[in-house]
């Protein structure tokens, strides 16, 4: 049997990349999160933010170390599997992904040291000072990371010259079309996928009676978070879908299953796309919906599928779907939220038991939306690897099928064992629950500014 190299070094780098994501997706979110607590415990002189900051920063340690681990092997796949692409694209992404070396990742090592063994060190004003500088380290890691990877979808600012792109114009190369509606759409998703996983790890502790305080503190902030957020994300999806519209509209024909150019064109709820005869099977639609989201008006047209070739439309069925497990999560974390809020409006919300596990069962939404919301973007860009310009099938290197598949079997293994491992850890951790207040043989420097703010009593509700 021959084995397909460009498929497999696709199924690799697939694999590798949808296990990176979900490091920075989580540690993203975390490190603000880490920064927030620290605030507060200087501005209040709570231990209770203090014992959280303690107990979450070993967690974002481990996921930082797996996520910059999962991020080097990435990497070097651009030169053992993509070597054509590479070298065509190499004059505008490699400094783009150097810039992220030279300012975030120096500036998270700078000062990562500092926030995880500083405490006791270093003053309270240079360890906050820290934190901040490894979250904003952070977000400038994504900053640079998806204006290269936006560059690929909505290329700017280049030429072309023997199938080779050169520079011409930075800011528009890094400032391309599409990358300010990414950026923000990322970063809200990223902070949304940490802030369930801490209000699932909330509600555990309070279905248990452990770390009572600190679970009330975790769950009162992340509902009110979620409330904030999880509108401003379906906000800025919309405006990140009509920026699509504009600039791949076959991608959003495949997202919606619109075969053809109608106006008044429907929303599909639900269907079975069927490539072979270009319509949907067993289709749950609601009329004119689709034109009005997509164009802002209920008789607006949508571009349907039938204005591309066969050759340039991305596999329909894959985009159509995981682009409904994405929304319907949002979903699913908006109506979390206004739970949370009317619960909390009763003064019910650190005792119901259903809420409870509706927390629980929703901690991995954020990284499954976030994955359903990239195969979305990568697979609906297909066929082009630069889009319009490269395509995917001109970009691999001249490698042996056999020997793709032999390393994405030892990725898959290794990967498995290591990262396993992490989030066993990881599990134990949680499990273990914020440390208790130190006891008086622990020397510990009080909070700068201490205000006369009082612990909220275990029984109060609300």
């Amino acid at each position: 049997m021959e084995l397909d190299p460009l498929l497999l070094s696709r199924l690799q780098f697939a694999f590798v990349v949808s296990f990176h994501i979900l490091f920075p997706a989580f540690t993203i979110g975390l490190a603000s999160w880490l920064g927030m607590l620290e605030f507060l415990w200087l501005r209040t002189g709570r231990d209770v933010y203090r014992r959280l900051f303690r107990f979450w920063v070993k967690i974002f340690a481990v996921s930082f170390g797996m996520g910059v681990v999962s991020g080097i092997v990435m990497s070097f796949q651009f030169g053992t599997n993509w070597s054509e692409f590479s070298e065509a694209t190499g004059n505008i992404l490699g400094p783009l992904l150097s810039y992220e070396v030279l300012t975030a990742f120096f500036l998270e090592a700078t000062f990562l040291g500092i926030m995880l063994f500083g405490w006791e060190r270093v003053g309270n004003g240079l360890h906050f000072f820290a934190t901040c500088m490894v979250a904003l380290g952070m977000l400038l890691s994504s900053f640079w990371i998806l204006s290269a990877n936006s560059w690929m979808h909505t290329p700017a600012g280049y030429e072309i010259r023997d199938g080779i792109f050169f520079p011409v114009d930075w800011w528009a190369i890094i400032f391309n079309p599409s990358f300010p509606y990414r950026l923000v759409h990322m970063v809200l998703a990223a902070y949304l996928t940490t802030a369930f996983v801490i209000l699932a790890v909330a509600a555990w502790y309070l279905k248990r009676g452990i770390a009572n305080e600190a679970a009330r503190v975790m769950m009162g902030m992340g509902v009110g978070f979620v409330a904030i957020v999880a509108p401003l994300q379906i906000f800025a999806g919309d405006l990140h879908g009509l920026n699509t519209q504009e600039h791949q509209p076959a991608k959003v024909a495949a997202m919606e299953a619109h075969w053809h150019t109608e106006r008044g064109a429907p929303l599909h709820l639900f269907a079975w796309p069927d490539p072979a005869t270009e319509s949907n099977r067993f289709a749950l639609s609601v009329p004119k919906l689709g034109s009005l989201i997509l164009a802002h008006d209920p008789d607006g047209e949508v571009t349907g599928l039938e204005e591309f070739a066969p050759a340039d439309r991305p596999p329909v069925r894959t985009v159509f779907f995981t682009f409904r497990v994405m929304v319907g999560l949002g979903l699913l974390m908006l109506l979390l939220a206004v739970c949370g809020l009317w619960l909390a409006a009763r003064r019910r919300l650190f005792r119901s038991r259903p809420f409870q596990n509706f927390c629980i069962a929703m901690a991995p939404s954020g990284f499954v939306a976030v994955l359903a919301g990239w195969f979305t973007t990568e697979i609906g860009r297909q066929p082009w690897v630069v889009y319009g310009l490269m395509r995917t099938s001109e970009a691999g290197s001249p490698v042996a099928g056999a020997s793709v598949l032999a390393t994405l079997a030892v990725f898959v293994v290794v990967y498995g064992i290591v990262f396993g491992a992490g989030l066993y850890y990881i599990l134990r951790l949680i499990r273990s629950g914020p440390e208790g207040p130190p006891s008086a043989a622990t020397p510990y420097r009080t909070a700068a500014r201490p205000l006369s703010y009082p612990d909220v009593p275990a029984d109060e509700e609300g």
